[in-house]
């Protein structure tokens, strides 16, 4: 096969991260199995490197997709003999399928199939690491080495957990649905945590060449919306969707018009989506209204508690960063981690001064829970900049430099190096 031209290539896989999801989810549904689904897909993917450059990119390349993995499985079936009443419903729902790939306007993808996606991918039997490397794969369209950098564990590990955890859900022959209310509570967790995984790589890219993946913050935001309303009295559910809705708020001015990043004291703040942030403390009252029922906030709702605290100042140096240092206190004894503990560094070097927030940094360099990430050393360059330690600083950040997979961050960091 000769190679596909870079606009094509771009093409595909500029919808590969906007239908993909949907593709692998409506092929699931109707194969009833996952690791069959994905497999299709990515053939299909493979038939549209081949196609698309000589016949053109189709009105609707999502149901372009979905047709071709659909018949791939249809000749499949087909060479195994297996003619059943799936084969037979499969064949008769292609024709639709068919007709609407023709129709663009007509072709609607159904939501409720990516969500239930998402439920079969945490099924409780699966590991939480299994679910979570599964859903990122098939849901958000990462990469094992992206999810890899998201999770700080090697890449073997997320294939080897992704391998396996398919071949359990075929096993063990789980059904392709939401399950009923009753059983949702065992399920909610990984579902909560998986669609915030998501939203965090399209907010803040490991890797390529954007510093914002909007398409992929805005589905997560989409589920995030659906789940709200599925479970509104559940705290973390209204706390996850408040902190996606104040994040993204700052979609507008977190990059230049030439995609570079804009660090947040930076920001026009005026930028900022006012309605989005009043969804969001909306969310956030009816997660605390929830709360108050039993725990208090959870993980999310003290997260969303820091977001709203930076969406009601009117600068970086009128943010309350006393209130923001006590709510990753907070959240570091509900849900202890080196990335909770690396933020709330960053909090106190703002509350109380840089030298401080070193010696957590410091804590955690010891610790090497964050080893062969950019994060430490990039947060640690820009204290010892502040406590003008020069050449020091500017080690730390090309370290970090080197450590990133995001060419846009890279850049950040260079030259924030260059500029000491």
């Amino acid at each position: 096969m000769s190679r596909p031209a870079p606009d094509i290539r771009r093409r595909v896989d500029a919808v590969w991260r906007i239908e993909g999801a949907r593709v692998v989810a409506t092929l699931a549904k109707a194969t009833g199995d996952l690791g069959l689904a994905e497999d299709l897909a990515q053939e299909a993917v493979v038939e549209a490197l081949e196609q698309w450059p000589e016949r053109g990119v189709p009105s609707n390349p999502g149901a372009w997709l979905t047709t071709v993995a659909k018949r791939r499985a249809i000749d499949g079936w087909r060479r195994r003999e297996r003619l059943d009443d799936r084969y037979a419903a499969l064949a008769h729902d292609l024709a639709d399928e068919t007709e609407r790939s023709d129709h663009a306007d007509t072709w609607q993808p159904i939501d409720d199939d990516v969500l239930r996606l998402i439920f079969v991918a945490c099924h409780p039997v699966l590991s939480r690491e299994s679910q979570v490397a599964l859903t990122l794969r098939v849901v958000g369209g990462l990469t094992s080495e992206e999810i890899a950098r998201m999770l700080l564990v090697p890449v073997a590990t997320v294939q080897a957990r992704i391998t396996r955890a398919k071949k359990t859900l075929s096993a063990a022959a789980v059904p392709f649905e939401v399950p009923d209310p009753a059983a949702w509570a065992e399920r909610l967790t990984g579902v909560l945590s998986v669609v915030y995984l998501i939203f965090t790589e399209g907010y803040a890219a490991t890797s390529g060449d954007r510093w914002v993946r909007v398409d992929l913050a805005n589905e997560a935001l989409r589920l995030g919306r659906v789940l709200a309303g599925l479970v509104p009295r559940e705290p973390e559910a209204q706390g996850l969707l408040a902190l996606m809705e104040l994040q993204a708020s700052r979609f507008g001015a977190r990059t230049a018009a030439d995609g570079s990043p804009i660090l947040l004291a930076d920001q026009d703040r005026t930028k900022w989506d006012r309605a989005q942030i009043a969804r969001g403390r909306a969310a956030l009252q009816r997660a605390d209204a929830s709360g108050r029922r039993g725990r208090g906030r959870g993980t999310y709702g003290l997260q969303a508690a820091i977001a709203e605290c930076h969406a009601a100042a009117p600068s970086v140096d009128e943010t309350d960063w006393e209130s923001i240092v006590i709510l990753y206190e907070a959240l570091g004894r509900i849900a202890p981690s080196p990335i909770v503990e690396l933020n709330r560094a960053v909090a106190v070097s703002m509350s109380t001064g840089p030298a401080s927030a070193l010696r957590i940094i410091d804590g955690l360099a010891s610790d090497g829970a964050l080893r062969g990430s950019h994060l430490l050393p990039s947060v640690r360059g820009e204290l010892l900049a502040r406590l003008g330690r020069v050449s020091e600083a500017r080690s730390e950040l090309l370290t970090a430099a080197g450590l990133t997979a995001n060419t846009r961050e890279r850049a950040v960091l260079e030259a924030k190096a260059a500029a000491l």
